[in-house]
């Protein structure tokens, strides 16, 4: 019995180091994230490694961009702000009234630069799980989607039925999950990031809604 560490890497010598890579990059985030913040991280993790393989994109990156997509959430807001303006990281207004929108761009240049994370698929679906973006390429769709529905995830209306629709089509879900974002940030006066208004605009057209 293999455990849960090596199941996704046991038949190459290649897997096998990723493996180790998951491995020192779980050990660093948990120094970094609170403990529901980290919890919440490895159900990401291994939820988009469950979407990777229904829609064979690849374990590997799926895992990695789980692992890394919150790991700047628990940095204070104004030292995000600070990291930005010190790596010219572009911040619009909607991200300086809630900093917490910024996590995601920040976290793609703390897993290049802190985490050693080269690949700019992964990259790429660390910046946009957050507001999402039109377009999204698989593995972007998948954090997306993982980040809502992983386990401990308890909040959002119609979990089940998101959670279905994740492994029945991703795009579908994908739109879903837009649109509850919206409608439960409508509702509540929040502030909604242009970007997923035009992402959900950009999925409501492409399955004709």
């Amino acid at each position: 019995r293999h455990s849960s560490e090596t199941i996704p890497f046991i038949w190459s010598k290649t897997m096998i180091v990723i493996s180790e890579e998951l491995k020192k990059i779980k050990k660093d985030l948990k120094k970094e994230l609170d403990k529901n913040r980290y919890q919440h991280t490895l159900g990401v993790m291994y939820t988009a490694s469950c979407l990777a393989m229904r829609y064979s994109g690849d374990i590997q990156q799926a895992m990695l961009a789980g692992l890394l997509h919150d790991c700047a959430k628990c940095i204070p807001a104004e030292r995000q702000i600070h990291l930005c303006e010190k790596n010219r990281i572009p911040m619009r207004d909607v991200e300086l009234k809630n900093p917490h929108l910024l996590h995601a761009k920040l976290g793609a240049l703390l897993a290049k630069s802190q985490y050693g994370i080269k690949d700019k698929t992964v990259l790429h679906a660390i910046e946009a799980h957050t507001t999402g973006m039109p377009n999204m390429g698989l593995l972007d769709k998948i954090i997306f989607v993982a980040d809502y529905i992983e386990p401990h995830r308890d909040k959002a209306p119609d979990l089940a039925e998101v959670r279905k629709l994740a492994f029945d089509d991703i795009n579908e879900a994908v739109l879903r999950i837009l649109y509850d974002t919206i409608h439960y940030l409508d509702q509540r006066r929040g502030a909604v990031d242009p970007v997923t208004y035009d992402t959900y605009e950009f999925y409501r057209k492409l399955l004709n809604r």
